[in-house]
């Protein structure tokens, strides 16, 4: 009998993080632009994490010194200024979604940013970070290729502008210079009569584009007087079909139009085969989804009304930046514990972290807080979420050290001092919405925020708001039943 042989895979444990770095926190744009001039390649930036963690999970990127932007003031929200909406590098991805600025004038963008990957990913993702990911599967990039966006780079020469176009090199690659950062996208107001539209084709919901497209037209009676169509997943960089738009601009729109529209453009396109698609299947769909996306940006064209003349954008100020001190950088060194302080439950906590320990493990292993669950780790499956600071959030794509001062909300916090259960776990229990249980306390905090934030939804927006949250029993029919039952039926008829 032969000695049976055992071949051994070493495999990357993705609960937690096994590489050492010095973790650093600064608290100005000035002081990230020298850490960044300091430290170049042996250095990452982390913005909202939800890519930077996974890949050092994965062992795919493994920097020496982690540079956290997230708290940077400064660098996020959505306003309109000198005629050019400006949305800041850290705005939340949840955040530009529902800005009724994107709603009503780039609705392209709007959609894009609902397509996003799970609602925890939303929330926490940021537009900039989406953009300095190099991947030709961002959502958020076809829409802002095709509205021609413009964006502030800062560095030690001070601030430079460029085009989303001219931004984007290669997969993972972006034109950002030593020591520059991303810190805003701008866009010029939509010519009147303009309309745009993304749609978005993947295996499921919350997962990355087989192929995605945008298009923004203007409208002018019954012609097509201008439009741009920008695709993703379909090449290197997401690109631009120009001969399918010039075939578009100056005639007269029609469903069979469209369809011609969609021939050319995938015949442009330059796709490849992977493991989410084939490149004949994305040539095929890019057919049909072109004809769709033309379609919807012409109808939404003519729902809009009149808008104020285009203004010229004032370009930013292009001094160059003094080279000061590091002064206000919060900096914890490698291997060595720092002191935080949480607020969980209500209780004030301090403990002691390493830099690369996930508020996941400190929620388990210190504090016996086992409620929430080890899944993926890699963000996918929403098994450990909590709410921090309000907001539902994957623990184990969080460094506790970066959660210095939150208020960290845990399923065991659901239920009363008294040991009273929220009615939302009793609505799971009377509805069997529990199943094996494993995946239960992602859900239940993932829906109490649905609730406070809309205290009537439907069933699509129930569905909707837990596309990040993966139950393995099947069980969603019940949940979905268990959430509507705590709705509030007078929010509905307000």
């Amino acid at each position: 009998m032969s000695e049976e042989v055992i071949h051994e895979h070493p495999m990357t444990n993705s609960h937690v993080l096994v590489q050492e770095f010095d973790y650093l926190e600064p608290g100005s744009l000035e002081e990230a632009i020298l850490l960044l001039s300091k430290y170049g390649d042996r250095a990452q930036v982390m913005a909202g994490g939800t890519n930077m963690l996974v890949w050092m999970k994965m062992e795919q990127k493994s920097p020496e010194y982690v540079i956290n932007i997230g708290k940077l003031p400064g660098l996020e929200g959505v306003a309109f200024r000198d005629g050019r909406l400006d949305i800041g590098a850290l705005t939340k991805i949840r955040a530009v979604r529902n800005a009724p600025e994107i709603q009503t004038d780039y609705t392209a963008l709007a959609d894009a940013c609902a397509a996003f990957g799970s609602t925890q990913i939303q929330l926490v993702g940021t537009i900039g970070g989406n953009l300095c990911n190099g991947s030709p599967a961002s959502d958020t990039v076809p829409p802002l290729v095709a509205f021609d966006a413009q964006l502030a780079l800062a560095g030690p020469d001070g601030e430079r502008m460029v085009s989303v176009e001219e931004f984007l090199v290669r997969p993972g690659k972006v034109a950002l210079q030593k020591g520059e950062l991303l810190t805003s996208v701008q866009l010029q107001r939509p010519q009147p009569g303009t309309g745009s539209a993304f749609v978005k084709v993947s295996r499921v919901a919350a997962d990355l584009a087989k192929v995605s497209v945008a298009a923004v037209l203007v409208r002018e009676g019954d012609l097509i007087a201008d439009c741009r169509l920008a695709f993703g997943s379909v090449g290197s960089t997401v690109l631009r079909a120009r001969e399918a738009e010039a075939m578009l601009i100056g005639k007269t729109s029609s469903s069979e139009l469209a369809l011609e529209a969609g021939r050319a453009a995938s015949e442009e396109i330059t796709p490849i085969d992977d493991v989410r698609s084939t490149a004949w299947y994305r040539r095929e769909v890019v057919k049909a989804i072109t004809h769709d996306v033309l379609q919807v940006a012409w109808e939404r064209a003519g729902e809009q009304r009149g808008r104020g003349t285009e203004e010229t954008r004032k370009q930013g100020d292009k001094e160059t930046r003094r080279q000061g001190e590091i002064r206000n950088t919060r900096y914890a060194t490698r291997g060595t514990e720092h002191e935080i302080q949480l607020t969980v439950n209500g209780v004030q906590r301090r403990l002691k972290v390493k830099p690369n320990e996930l508020l996941l493990n400190v929620l388990r292993e210190r504090l016996e807080l086992t409620g929430s669950k080890y899944g993926c780790g890699i963000g996918e499956c929403g098994a450990c979420t909590v709410q921090l600071d309000g907001q539902p959030a994957l623990s184990c794509l969080v460094l506790a050290i970066a959660a210095d001062g939150s208020e960290v909300l845990t399923v065991e916090g659901l239920q009363g001092s008294d040991g009273e259960l929220d009615p939302l776990q009793e609505a799971f229990i009377e509805h069997n919405a529990f199943q094996c249980g494993y995946c239960t306390p992602g859900m239940l905090m993932m829906t109490k925020n649905l609730l406070s934030e809309n205290p009537s939804p439907t069933e699509d927006e129930i569905r909707d708001h837990l596309k990040g949250n993966r139950c393995r029993c099947t069980g969603y029919t019940s949940i979905v039943r268990a959430v509507m039952s705590c709705a509030d039926p007078q929010a509905a008829e307000k």
